[in-house]
């Protein structure tokens, strides 16, 4: 189908004479529904699931908003304490992400089947192997996290007195974990408002919390780095207790029910087979993630505190997007579960071009203004004029990302997690590191070289990724 009938349709969607139902569309998708998603209107099920997803995704996003807001009237090597364990971090989004993508595509698949039992199975092998994962990476995380920030270029007061930070938010992994898989879980049955009001509750507390234990208030003394640490915790872990709740005693389309509470090896061994290419895709961007934030810090604390906050500003922009990224991937899921290949392909179309005009109006803002934006987070000139560059260099791209994230989790929500690996290793491994040394090291000789190397690598991701959807093998893929 063409780019015209697309943006006909977009255009039809606000039309003056259907504002009325959209309105009661928007009302119904955060309120949550019990719409079967492979059988209505296509645009209605867009929107129903995009508006839930793209909350929710905001609202992960506000998580490291929060603290680097606060944590950065600690000043930059405070800053940098964060952006070096969040690259630490991104190994552990990386597997739950990875098991995340998993759950989607086999709950997906199982809810467009009409399986609800089985989307129940799947649910819980998923709980069990977030948790045996997450053991399994914060025993060693606790021990070694000094070691871990002085291998990742960490000056010695970042090593000797913000290592802390690192040790609990590296410790404490598993909320993590299983707040990614079990909203995987809620998001891929379609019960998207769930895992929305789930994020909501954890941010709530966090936004709370984070200024009383990092300054302190009353008689709770101030913590400083360690309570950004402390309160972050505290909100995903009374948000994960809120999700096994809704499980069990919820009215959700997944539920919790005895005789599903065991080890099924079987459904397990599908679930890793499947995570082990989203698991993959994951950590070699991640290993990419944590290269570029090794090739920054050669330039100083200044540049990492700007290249931190510029990547959390980037994030976060990108998180609708990412919404509207995830509603495609349960839709392809469930329409393929439903025998509605074609349908499944349309959904990515119109999810992408949606998402093109999103990013493209927000690439705009950031290209023009990118120091405002800094600023709103310290004032250190040095800081500032790295951060801005980053952000206005980086945001040339996101056209680009907006088509790429959209068929990236399209291959994902159909169980296809190999394809998007294979094109991770080629872009973030052979193109992205090299080329990030090289332009900063030779050309540039400054961070610029980082971030224009971004640009190239994400955007060749999304050309590659185009030509394999096009030629259709996804729909063929069995979970």
């Amino acid at each position: 189908m063409s780019l015209k009938k697309y943006i006909y349709t977009i255009k039809y969607t606000f039309n003056k004479s259907n504002l009325l139902s959209l309105w009661e569309d928007i009302k119904e998708s955060i309120a949550g529904t019990d719409k079967d998603f492979t059988n209505i209107p296509l645009r209605k099920s867009i929107l129903l699931l995009s508006i839930p997803m793209v909350l929710e995704t905001l609202m992960e996003s506000i998580f490291a908003i929060t603290d680097i807001f606060f944590v950065s009237k600690l000043g930059p090597d405070a800053i940098a304490t964060v952006g070096i364990t969040e690259s630490l971090l991104t190994i552990i989004y990386a597997v739950g992400m990875g098991l995340s993508m998993a759950t989607t595509a086999m709950v997906s698949r199982r809810i467009g089947e009409k399986k609800p039992y089985s989307a129940s199975i799947v649910a819980v092998q998923s709980i069990i192997a977030g948790i045996i994962v997450s053991l399994a990476i914060g025993i060693p995380g606790i021990i070694f996290a000094p070691s871990l920030l002085r291998l990742m270029g960490a000056n010695s007061t970042i090593v000797n007195e913000y290592s802390i930070y690192t040790t609990i938010t590296l410790g404490s992994n598993m909320v993590i974990m299983l707040l990614f898989i079990i909203n995987a879980v809620f998001r891929s049955s379609g019960d998207a408002a769930i895992s929305m009001r789930v994020l909501w509750f954890a941010n709530i507390i966090n936004i709370i919390l984070d200024p009383i234990f990092i300054f302190g208030w009353g008689p709770i003394p101030a913590l400083g780095i360690k309570g950004a640490a402390v309160a972050t915790t505290i909100g995903r872990g009374t948000a994960v207790l809120y999700q096994f709740y809704l499980l069990y005693k919820g009215n959700g389309r997944v539920k919790i029910i005895r005789r599903a509470l065991k080890l099924n090896l079987k459904v397990m061994y599908n679930l890793f087979k499947v995570s082990l290419g989203g698991i993959g895709q994951s950590l070699v961007a991640t290993i990419s993630w944590v290269g570029m934030v090794r090739i920054i810090a050669e330039f100083g604390s200044n540049a990492l505190a700007g290249y931190t906050i510029a990547i959390r500003i980037v994030i976060f922009a990108l998180m609708p997007s990412w919404g509207v990224s995830n509603a495609a991937a349960t839709l392809v899921g469930q329409n393929l579960g439903a025998k509605k290949a074609d349908r499944a392909e349309r959904v990515v179309w119109i999810t992408g071009y949606v998402n093109m005009i999103i990013l493209g109006l927000i690439s705009i803002i950031f290209i023009a203004y990118p120091e405002f934006f800094i600023r709103l987070f310290i004032n250190n000139p040095d800081v500032v004029s790295s951060g801005a560059k980053g952000l206005r260099i980086i945001s040339l791209g996101y056209i680009f990302y907006a088509m790429g994230m959209v068929m990236v989790q399209s291959f994902n929500g159909a169980g296809d997690t190999s394809t998007p690996t294979k094109i991770n290793i080629l872009c973030f491994w052979f193109i992205e590191i090299p080329l990030a040394y090289i332009l900063s090291k030779i050309v540039f000789n400054n961070e610029n070289g980082v971030y224009t190397a971004i640009v190239i690598a994400e955007s060749l991701m999304t050309v590659i990724a185009i030509y394999l959807f096009r030629k259709g093998n996804w729909k063929k893929q069995l979970v």
